[in-house]
């Protein structure tokens, strides 16, 4: 299958200019047309996923262009090793995102609860910044008589 640069962006949830972009810096290829228009088929798709995953754990450009000028390179077993040493970095950046988004993830549960208890009554709304006083002021968090476990932190974030 070929796709244009738009379908191509579409399928990949990025830009046309980032796709050019990708091409001019020679990490994407491409086919050209009889009006000289960038076509993609399956190759490009399979690079392109190859960039999406890398660029997704944050690997910068210049690691991306490392990786794709290894891949276009005879195989021998330096250049397998300097690849997978590539991918080993990237996948500890992946496991450290997923690892900040579960982190992200549960705090977003602790406050979505604590707005259920605020809703249904349990304590009183202490959630709006303009209703603090001077005391609550001193606290970024406050521990919860239902809930031990959680402690409270001064303006300095240290738990007390």
């Amino acid at each position: 299958m070929q796709y244009t640069i738009k379908q191509f962006a579409e399928l990949f949830q990025t830009t046309e200019h980032t796709i050019r972009y990708y091409t001019d810096i020679h990490l994407l290829p491409c086919q050209r047309d009889h009006a000289n228009r960038r076509i993609f088929d399956e190759e490009s798709f399979n690079w392109m996923r190859g960039i999406t995953f890398l660029k997704q754990c944050g690997a910068s450009i210049q690691d991306i262009k490392e990786y794709c000028r290894l891949c276009r390179l005879e195989e021998s077993e330096e250049n397998l090793r300097a690849r997978y040493q590539i991918i080993i970095r990237q996948r500890e950046q992946a496991h450290k995102k997923a690892e900040e988004a579960r982190a992200t993830a549960a705090y977003m549960d602790q406050k979505a609860k604590h707005y259920e208890d605020i809703l249904a009554g349990r304590i009183p709304d202490d959630t709006n910044p303009g209703s603090w006083t001077s005391k609550d002021l001193s606290f970024s968090c406050r521990q919860r008589e239902d809930n031990p476990e959680k402690y409270s932190y001064n303006q300095d974030n240290e738990k007390e």
